[in-house]
């Protein structure tokens, strides 16, 4: 990865990144992964974006609630579709715009779709995971509280923390064996 270069999209740092380091260091309420006995459901979507066609590249940002680095997604609003919803998250997340296209899998099983929240609320999450490729240079984010940074990453290169469910759907991608429903 180029850090610093016209490629990579880093999120400006000021306060909001020292206070999310001091958080993180000192162990505060964070979200973490495999929990159990879900309270609620909610639909999300999540993308494998490539840099290009055909690169090996994919597109990743670090989440600041708890410095893990993750496929941009997020949960649907009401009244929008998920392609509505995969395009929202990712330019909101990331600055970019994309040309989305097929469906790599749908995933809810609870044994490792289930995420405890900074508020203590267990919820399982139905995602809806797209390929996509990123279009023309970024713009600005459209949420700046959810991204430390943003970049692309070789597929087999993946930074640490990483999200580990994301790992099945970046496989699922590369697979290209169908839509996997996991």
């Amino acid at each position: 990865r180029e850090t610093g270069s016209h490629e990579d999209h880093e999120v400006p740092r000021g306060g909001l990144a020292a206070r999310d380091a001091a958080r993180l260091a000192c162990g505060e309420a964070m979200t973490t992964y495999f929990a159990s006995d879900p309270e609620e459901l909610q639909a999300s979507v999540s993308a494998v974006v490539w840099r290009a066609p055909g690169s090996a590249e994919i597109l990743l940002l670090r989440r600041s609630d708890n410095g893990h680095w993750c496929l941009p997604g997020g949960r649907m609003e009401p009244g929008e579709s998920v392609v509505d919803a995969a395009r929202r998250e990712i330019r909101e997340e990331t600055g970019f715009e994309v040309s989305l296209g097929r469906l790599v899998g749908v995933y809810s099983d609870p044994s490792f779709m289930v995420v405890r929240r900074e508020d203590g609320r267990r919820v399982q999450y139905l995602n809806l995971c797209f390929e996509a490729h990123a279009v023309g240079t970024p713009g600005p984010l459209g949420t700046p509280e959810e991204a430390l940074e943003v970049g692309f990453f070789a597929h087999d290169a993946l930074p640490e923390p990483f999200v580990p469910v994301h790992h099945v759907r970046i496989r699922d991608a590369l697979e290209r064996a169908g839509v996997q429903v996991r």
